[in-house]
């Protein structure tokens, strides 16, 4: 009876995605009722930004790809990961994460052992010499480290705020045009940029191609509970391990972290500041669990974040579960999105009692709009310059400001109140 329960709401869930409009919030609005909405259109920032960007060690073997496999299965985590690959791992970052013994949490991962290979992209000089690194996919690593080589910082005296990022479901930094422009438009403005390959189908691989796969997702929800909490804890093992190598000291800036969430990377930055995620999926929500909280982050920005489906929010039932998040948090929301609907993102940001904003993007679907690139890290950078760095006269900008000149059509929907 429970798996024919299980196989019934995976249906329904299925339904959810496909057909749910995700267009608006679907209620009162939750800007104070005298505010006066922003209408200052701004131009975007430079991109790239100032700043050459560099990154760490990720060489790899490729040749040990079998001539009928996929890297990106390496890099994704189905089957092999991406440590499987690396031709130097001792001068490549690897972080461990140790599945805390909460088994609602983590289910039959509970107490292992976890690897975590990380990649950081930071600004360095425009005469670096060290040549970009080829991937087969056709990205390039710009001016990656080898072997013992050391961060060639722009400015060797300076102390770099940081971003943690972490990317969407199923996917890894390196696996798309889309990453890349994230951490390299980051980078280029000053940020030392900290990204884990996530390695989600690890854990839960949710592709759907027929009946059978069906059931199994079904009698297997509990590893997608686990890989979306251990999410958050591969965050802050990453952030610990750079932190603490003698490689960074004294050139990270530890007042000054904040954080970037693509899809189910904007859930996991709500996790990260002690939200509650949801733990059952037979009481529609109503269960859910705090999975852990990192202070060391100040900020975030969620691109086309995940705050779950109508039926089955993130963040417990009603996103109750984010009552207690304070971390100031701007949201980018596709209107036209089905996977993470700005309906549960404004229903989730309600609940949020720190700075918040929401951005919505017309006519856009779940996934990186490329018309929108300029818009997206235009606010995305005014965002934590205003709320990292204290900048009094970002926070005004974006008090008034209601839309990145040309790119898609963007839309202030929940005003800033960061003033």
């Amino acid at each position: 009876m429970k798996g024919f329960l299980r196989i019934l709401l995976l249906g329904i869930l299925l339904g959810i995605v496909l057909t749910s409009s995700g267009c608006g919030g679907g209620g009162d609005s939750i800007n104070p009722p005298d505010a006066l909405a922003p209408t200052d259109v701004v131009q975007p920032l430079a991109f790239p930004g100032p700043y050459a960007v560099a990154c760490t060690n990720i060489a790899q073997d490729f040749s040990q790809i079998p001539a009928d496999g996929d890297v990106n299965d390496y890099w994704e985590g189905r089957g092999s990961y991406v440590t499987d690959l690396l031709e130097d791992p001792d001068n490549t970052l690897i972080a461990s994460v140790t599945a805390p013994m909460d088994s609602t949490l983590y289910g039959s991962f509970t107490g292992d052992e976890i690897e975590v290979a990380v990649i950081v992209c930071y600004p360095t000089t425009a005469d670096n010499p060290r040549p970009d690194y080829q991937l087969p996919t056709g990205e390039v690593v710009p001016h990656m480290q080898t072997g013992l080589d050391l961060p060639l910082f722009a400015d060797d005296s300076e102390s770099y705020p940081v971003i943690v990022f972490s990317h969407g479901y199923g996917n890894s930094p390196i696996s798309s045009e889309a990453y890349f422009t994230a951490l390299s438009s980051l980078a280029s403005h000053g940020y030392v940029v900290i990204a884990p390959f996530h390695g989600d189908f690890r854990f839960s691989d949710l592709k759907i191609d027929n009946i059978g796969d069906s059931i199994d997702i079904a009698s297997n929800l509990d590893d997608f509970t686990a890989m979306q909490a251990l999410r958050p804890l591969a965050i802050s093992a990453a952030l610990t391990l750079v932190l603490e190598d003698p490689q960074w000291q004294g050139h990270l800036d530890e007042t000054r972290i904040g954080g970037f969430g693509a899809s189910m990377g904007g859930e996991t930055m709500m996790l990260l500041d002690g939200a509650s995620l949801t733990t059952s999926y037979f009481d529609i929500g109503a269960s859910s669990k705090q999975v852990t909280t990192d202070l060391r982050i100040k900020a975030a920005v969620g691109y086309v974040p995940y705050f779950g489906q109508a039926i089955l929010p993130a963040f417990g039932r009603n996103q109750q579960g984010l009552d207690n998040v304070t971390l100031p948090f701007l949201g980018i929301s596709g209107t036209a999105d089905t996977v993470a609907p700005i309906s549960e993102v404004e229903t989730g940001m309600s609940r949020l009692t720190g700075t918040r904003e929401l951005i919505s993007l017309e006519g856009v679907e779940h996934g990186f709009d490329v018309a929108s690139t300029n818009d997206i890290f235009t606010w995305a950078l005014m965002f934590l310059d205003a709320e990292l760095n204290g900048n009094q006269a970002t926070k005004t900008q974006l008090s008034t400001m209601a839309s990145v000149a040309g790119g898609g059509d963007d839309r202030v929907v929940v005003f800033y109140n960061g003033l």
